[in-house]
């Protein structure tokens, strides 16, 4: 056991450290996560002007959800990318061929990985588009330590769901080849239903019902509402439960998505 730990330790220590070489991409990402931070911010207060109130917020909750999502866009690769795309790529070639026979759970491998360049992520694009807001706007922070360690425990999970969808797309490769137009479909409903392109508390009647039960709400509306203290008392734990449900199923699905690929494996090109 020990020594799966610390194996999962060192991926994942990898994967941060190859990750950081991109220091130009991971500036120019922080750049382009501030402005867009402003832009989406004024549009919001705009917004929140004409309706103030709209979904439970004010003003300032919008602001902050507005950098929030900024911030979680990377951490959470709501575009995709990430340690599954390696996967896609060595389906493509066939290379899984020899990851399947290695004596390691290549799930494991793939989420430690991820969990790295997750963590990368949220200490660069995640924190400083994040201080920029804090700059340039007035925004709400955790009213207690508690609910700091609510939100952290959040951003985890919220990295792990993501995980298993972004999994769960590139094992499609292993029966189609190429997982492109599944990726492609994929971002849509990650970006509109995570909360990223409107919050999910502005969706009207059953979409909004509908919408904060998909596993993609675990992305962004979560974590945020957590952070802005929509979720009061026991409810905060409710809502990282309806996180972990959604990471215990899309997890149990990898595994036994992976498992009828080893069993029965198409290599492209013979």
């Amino acid at each position: 056991m020990r020594a799966t730990v610390s194996l999962w330790f060192a991926v994942a220590k990898r994967s941060f450290r190859r990750y950081s070489t991109y220091r130009a991409a991971t500036l120019a990402g922080i750049f382009t996560n501030s402005v867009f931070g402003i832009i989406i911010c004024f549009v919001y207060i705009a917004v929140w002007s004409e309706n103030p109130g709209a979904g439970g917020y004010d003003a300032k909750d919008a602001v902050t959800y507005a950098w929030l999502g900024q911030a979680m866009i990377m951490t959470v690769a709501v575009w995709n990318g990430g340690a599954t795309d390696d996967l896609a790529a060595r389906i493509k070639t066939g290379d899984v061929a020899i990851d399947l026979y290695r004596p390691v759970s290549l799930l494991g491998w793939y989420l430690a990985s991820d969990l790295g360049r997750a963590l990368y992520h949220l200490l660069t694009r995640g924190l400083a588009p994040t201080l920029v807001g804090a700059a340039l706007f007035d925004l709400r922070y955790p009213a207690d330590l508690l609910l700091s360690v609510q939100f952290a425990i959040a951003v985890v999970l919220a990295v792990t769901v993501s995980f298993g969808v972004r999994m769960l797309v590139s094992a499609s490769a292993f029966w189609l080849l190429d997982d492109t137009g599944v990726k492609h479909l994929a971002a849509i409903f990650a970006m509109f239903f995570s909360g990223l392109t409107v919050p999910l508390v502005l969706f009207p009647g059953w979409t909004g019902d509908l919408a904060t039960v998909l596993p993609w709400a675990s992305y962004l509306q979560v974590p945020a509402d957590i952070w802005l203290g929509k979720h009061p008392g026991t409810d905060a734990w409710a809502a990282l439960a309806f996180q972990a449900a959604w990471t215990i199923a899309l997890l149990w699905l990898c595994h036994l998505v992976l498992g009828l690929a080893n069993r029965k494996v198409v290599v492209q090109g013979g």
